[in-house]
């Protein structure tokens, strides 16, 4: 796509929010759309402040695995005085999540310091919680998360952002129209490699960004997100599935579905969205380039032939300047591309948790190699200590949803492409998806 020199760039585009593409919703169909987003969006209520010494008062929404695990990782925050907090309430769809989790919680902060609600609105209607952790599935992130900020909550939402682009577009909005929060659950943007490669990369150390590459690979023996089925969990007596179905319409209930979800493309994106937007979005971020333009994927089912999602995806994401990153991911085969930004002057080697800087052979002598020591650490634990510190100065946040949108529309096109062929592409100037 060719600009004019006084046109807004993709980057400016995100930091912006006047972009046409950003009321837009972009509807999956081989033909490509624009499609003008209905779903309105306002500032809402303002943000309740946090007292120097008061505790930050928090709500989850969804308790069944990644939620119980943020449960345990921010209980176990204020017990060793990492932030001074207090979980006030929960909202699960299951009966016995919830009481599960409402039990853990007492069990620390003692009886009657948690409420549990099966409506996640009456959650938000409260006006003592600051922030709302939101670990439900994918398809309900955005309409969780845009309630949230309009009822005056700051937000962390679980990758990925949202299941659709046109969600992530809508979410995008509703951050623009208010003064909320809200950090993207990709854990890797706390690894402070990605901020010396940025800043490496600013200051022009590696000439051109040519090339970059990433992945994110594990073996599951037996096939991936197999998660157990408690037998105890029916609709309509410990469970309200047409609740937890919600954006989506009713639907047949299926228990493999709601154990297992990840493992349907109507409910994930696999791989791409539950896995890979992890060692996208901190490269994306280093980058500073905005969304990208077109994407093409390839992928199989190699050994988990019973799952719907693909178990192996290959991914070329390119931007409108030519550079492409290559990804790659897998649940059949642990061993990962190098993490590497290329340039024609020099690369940055990512692998471990430092930053490298290697100089290309024809610039060895005008280059040293240097590498920047960095700390290690749970990435998973410093953002959500990075959010929950946001909370209390209303400081910028590492892992913001503007990367959370570039990173949707990787997501979004890989996914088109896997189940319907071909490269797509995304204008956001049009707001229009469509097949190359």
């Amino acid at each position: 796509m060719t600009l004019e020199p006084t046109a807004p760039t993709r980057r400016r585009i995100l930091q912006s929010g006047t972009a046409a593409a950003l009321g837009s919703a972009l509807a999956p169909t081989a033909l490509g759309t624009t499609v003008l987003s209905t779903k309105p969006v306002s500032a809402g209520r303002p943000h309740t402040p946090v007292g120097q010494d008061e505790p930050i008062r928090l709500g989850v929404i969804g308790t069944g695995g990644m939620g119980g695990g943020h449960i345990s990782a921010l209980l176990s925050a204020n017990e060793r005085g990492a932030e001074k907090l207090e979980i006030v309430a929960i909202a699960e769809v299951c009966k016995p999540r919830r009481d599960a989790n409402k039990a853990k919680i007492e069990e620390k902060q003692g009886p009657g310091t948690c409420d549990a609600y099966v409506d996640y609105l009456e959650l938000l209607e409260r006006d003592d919680i600051h922030g709302v952790l939101i670990a439900s599935t994918e398809h309900w992130h955005a309409t969780h998360a845009v309630h949230a900020m309009e009822r005056g909550k700051d937000v962390y939402v679980e990758k990925p952002m949202t299941l659709r682009l046109e969600d992530a577009l809508w979410l995008k909005r509703a951050v623009d129209a208010g003064d909320k929060i809200c950090q993207v659950g990709t854990q890797y943007m706390m690894q402070d490699k990605y901020v010396h490669a940025k800043r490496l990369i600013a200051e022009g150390a590696i000439g051109t960004p040519t090339m970059s590459q990433t992945s994110y690979c594990r073996n599951s023996r037996g096939g991936e997100w197999l998660y157990g089925i408690d037998g105890t969990v029916k609709p309509g007596e410990t469970l309200d599935w047409d609740r937890w179905c919600g954006p989506l319409g009713k639907q047949p209930f299926d228990t493999e579905v709601y154990h297992r979800w990840r493992r349907y493309r109507r409910y994930s994106t696999g791989i791409i969205g539950d896995l890979l937007v992890h060692q996208m979005t901190p490269i994306i971020f280093a980058l500073d380039m905005g969304v990208p333009s077109t994407v093409s994927a390839s992928g199989g089912h190699m050994v988990d032939k019973a799952m719907e999602n693909h178990d192996n995806v290959m991914l070329n994401v390119q931007w409108d300047n030519g550079h492409t990153m290559i990804v790659s991911g897998s649940t059949c085969n642990d061993r990962g591309l190098p993490i590497v930004i290329r340039g024609h002057e020099a690369d940055l080697m990512l692998g471990g948790n430092n930053c490298e800087l290697l100089p290309q052979s024809p610039y060895v002598d005008d280059i040293d190699r240097n590498e920047i020591q960095c700390e290690g650490g749970d990435p998973q634990d410093k953002l959500r200590l990075n959010w929950l510190q946001c909370i209390r100065t209303r400081e910028p946040n590492r892992s913001t949803v503007d990367l959370g949108v570039a990173h949707m529309v990787a997501v979004d096109l890989a996914t088109r492409s896997l189940w319907q062929g071909g490269t797509w592409r995304f204008d956001p100037f049009t707001g229009r998806v469509d097949r190359v």
